[in-house]
């Protein structure tokens, strides 16, 4: 089976789709990235991805939760982000003050918002940035960078057009003049005119200047072949690295796509098991309760036969008590 004709899982929808309609990163087709499109929290401004189809809703989950047991936010008094649940300061501005001390001027905003790590890995391009305008500028750099992509790859379009399908033409660049090169050659020509000249005159030639000539050119083409080799093989080990980053996405579409098998297969497993357990429990419930009403019309029966046993005796007695008090009578 070839590569173009594997399907892969939506990481929403999980229908089946071919590898190149799916985003990179998040592994979506085109419709989940217009029904779930990423949005940024009206409070502290992070970007998130809704989590239900054509939804209005820009609070992420944390900070409606907030909302829901602190009320509704301050501005926090370093970043101005409308995002202080507790206090006067929002919650990623208090970590961050608790971790680095604090706040310095942002070197964009002038602001009093930056958090200075101490690293300078840290940092964007030198710069000590707040939050906010990290975002912002690495959002600028990707776009820029997008934009030069999409130009390069017009320019080739373009040229793949103009170019005639029967006739190649190889165009030259135009390359600028460097001073060194120029010397290099004109005392590369002076010497063979001088080397012409000599061997013109009948002269002998001194074999130094040749040696020299050769050996220097001999040097730059090594170097020249030394550097199209290394040049080559970074090629290939970059080639190799961006097919094993795509198995390994191609892979993790896959795992995802078993996982969620998987676990709808448990869950509809514990749907039935609960539905088996509630109809067990309603039978036991029903014969406790017949139970119930047999023990109690046995004990109503037992009830009754005492009380009946009960009257009985109790009119023998009476009638014995009646003869004895006769039995003085009938002897005087």
């Amino acid at each position: 089976m070839s590569e173009s004709s594997d399907l892969y899982a939506c990481t929403k929808c999980f229908a089946r789709h071919p590898f190149k309609e799916l985003s990179r990163g998040l592994m979506m087709c085109k419709t989940c990235r217009v029904a779930y499109p990423i949005v940024k929290c009206t409070y502290c401004r992070t970007e998130f991805q809704q989590s239900q189809k054509n939804s209005t809703n820009t609070i992420c989950s944390k900070c409606e939760s907030n909302v829901k047991q602190y009320g509704k936010p301050r501005v926090c008094e370093y970043c101005n982000i409308i995002a202080a649940f507790i206090g006067n300061k929002c919650q990623r501005c208090t970590n961050s003050e608790r971790k680095y001390g604090l706040p310095v001027t942002c070197e964009q905003c002038k602001q009093k918002c930056a958090f200075d790590r101490k690293e300078d890995d840290k940092k964007v391009d030198g710069k000590l940035l707040c939050w906010l305008c990290t975002l912002s500028y690495k959002r600028a750099l990707a776009k820029t960078k997008r934009a030069t992509e999409k130009k390069s790859h017009i320019k080739v379009i373009t040229k793949n057009k103009e170019r005639p399908h029967h006739h190649v033409h190889h165009h030259k660049r135009p390359v600028r003049v460097d001073v060194t090169k120029l010397e290099y050659n004109s005392s590369l020509d002076n010497s063979k005119k001088n080397i012409n000249s000599s061997s013109s005159s009948g002269t002998k030639v001194p074999r130094i200047h040749s040696d020299l000539v050769d050996s220097s050119t001999s040097d730059h083409i090594v170097i020249i072949s030394q550097l199209t080799e290394k040049y080559a093989s970074l090629e290939k080990q970059l080639q190799i690295k961006e097919n094993q980053l795509l198995e390994k996405e191609k892979y993790i579409t896959e795992l995802k796509a078993t996982h969620f098998t998987k676990e709808e297969e448990v869950r509809n497993l514990m749907i039935a098991k609960k539905k088996e357990y509630e109809k067990e429990v309603e039978t036991l419930h029903a014969k406790v309760n017949s139970m119930q009403r047999e023990i109690g019309s046995l004990t109503k029966r037992l009830l009754a036969k005492n009380t009946n046993g009960i009257s009985s005796t109790g009119g023998g007695n009476g009638s014995q008590d009646e003869s004895a008090a006769n039995s003085p009578a009938s002897s005087s």
